[in-house]
């Protein structure tokens, strides 16, 4: 009998980074405050896991992140003046962008010691159910979200699931890559094996992991243990490589382009793409785009 996987309603956002890449901007700012067009990068990473049916968002921090936990609150002051303005469009867009009283929690990572570390600083909050996980700099833009996707994948098979995408071969360097044990139709596969920045003739595939992942509880009990890795960091890698000897673990690839915003390129990019799919930008921002790149 094929035994119904638990409801994911939860999801970890980790965003504790330093943003040294934006440097100055992220001096006071939080890298995952810049804005792709109007709505900052994490706010594309809440609407998604809302998209999806998550009901409680975990924001795991740092010092200096005050501003994303302001940005997911009433801005009692603005809202105020807006409403005495009759600027109702405004006040709805605010409300539209702020979880549910209680549907958010916030707790810091009080050392940068890597992703693995991250994702265990909300075990707590997270307790023993399956959870999604995002990383916010990675913001993947398409005709319907990643996660939502994901969930299809996660009702069919249960287990872990982790968004992947196919990057040249020449750049499996740079990522965690994947290697696949059999196809199970609709973009899935099941995953036998993972490699966190392998050499190039050392990759299984060239399938990256794209910051996008549904996993199982008992993942918090390898982390507790995980010795540090690859840049002496707790790896999530390395935890989910020890979780998949006695758990399922499967791939999908998602509909949908990714856009890496913690690099400058990729966040020029996704303000590009997202201001030329926006109906009401497009129509102006194309011809001043044309100009601009005939200079």
């Amino acid at each position: 009998m094929t035994t119904t996987p638990r409801k994911i309603r939860k999801a970890v956002f980790p965003v504790a980074g330093l943003g040294t890449r934006f440097l100055p901007a992220t001096k006071a700012v939080p890298k995952e405050m810049l804005t792709v067009v109007d709505k900052p990068v994490i706010q594309y990473a809440v609407e998604e896991a809302a998209e999806a049916g998550i009901e409680h968002f975990v924001f795991v921090t740092g010092r200096g992140k005050g501003a994303i936990e302001d940005h997911f609150d009433i801005a009692y002051e603005l809202e105020a003046t807006l409403k005495a303005r009759g600027k109702t469009a405004e006040i709805a867009q605010l409300e539209a962008t702020r979880p549910a009283a209680g549907a958010a929690s916030f707790v810091r990572q009080q050392e940068p010691l890597g992703l693995g570390h991250a994702v265990w600083c909300a075990r707590d909050i997270v307790g023993n159910e399956p959870f999604a996980l995002a990383l916010p700099d990675m913001l993947i833009h398409g005709p319907r979200g990643c996660f939502a996707q994901m969930m299809d994948v996660y009702a069919r098979h249960g287990g872990n699931v982790i968004a992947v995408e196919e990057v040249p071969h020449e750049h499996v360097n740079r990522y965690g890559v994947v290697a696949l044990a059999g196809d199970l139709g609709n973009a899935t596969h099941r995953i036998s094996g993972m490699v966190e920045k392998p050499k190039l003739e050392d990759a299984p595939s060239n399938l990256i992991v794209s910051g996008r992942y549904i996993l199982q509880p008992e993942i918090f009990a390898k982390l507790e243990t995980q010795k540090p890795g690859a840049g002496g960091e707790i790896q999530l890698t390395d935890a989910m490589i020890a979780l998949m000897a006695g758990q399922d673990f499967f791939s999908y690839r998602f509909e949908g382009t990714t856009y890496d915003c913690g690099d400058k390129i990729g966040y020029l990019a996704a303000n590009v793409a997202l201001a030329l799919a926006r109906p009401d930008i497009a129509p102006k921002f194309r011809p001043v785009l044309e100009k601009l790149t005939r200079e």
